[in-house]
């Protein structure tokens, strides 16, 4: 189970409603129990992919490895990395499968005509093949 936090949530959706109809990208930083993964600082980062960003979020090696650091110097983990889809719902696409990695938890933040709509989280597979729901405690 993700569980983020009532802070760290509203800078994760108004983030994603900046962004719109761009997508946004950041890292989720944290703690990590047996069974439960708490989202207490949320960190927007920038998308540095070129030309259109509508559909498409690249995060640089730089900003994941400043978001790492950050969360060892305040003893958080990095729990994981949340997106934006524009005027789309929070699934997690072909693509956002080809660019994960099996140790985060995705949560994907559907903004629909620039208003936050809903959240999903996900977890990739080893293989990146498939990526399945993971159980989203998010305060709003």
């Amino acid at each position: 189970m993700l569980r983020i936090a009532r802070i760290p949530f509203s800078i994760m959706k108004a983030h994603a409603e900046a962004a719109y109809p761009n997508e946004c990208v950041g890292a989720m930083l944290g703690t990590t129990g047996d069974d439960v993964k708490c989202v207490t600082l949320a960190m927007p980062l920038e998308n540095s992919a070129e030309g259109s960003q509508t559909a498409f979020y690249q995060l640089s090696n730089d900003s994941l490895l400043a978001a790492d650091k950050a969360a060892r110097q305040l003893g958080l983990d990095m729990i994981g990395i949340y997106h934006s889809h524009p005027d789309a719902d929070a699934y997690f696409s072909e693509t956002d499968l080809k660019h994960s990695c099996p140790w985060y938890s995705f949560v994907v933040l559907s903004v629909k005509s620039g208003r936050y709509d809903h959240a999903n989280s996900w977890l990739p597979d080893f293989e990146q093949t498939r990526a399945d729901r993971e159980e989203l405690d998010a305060a709003e």
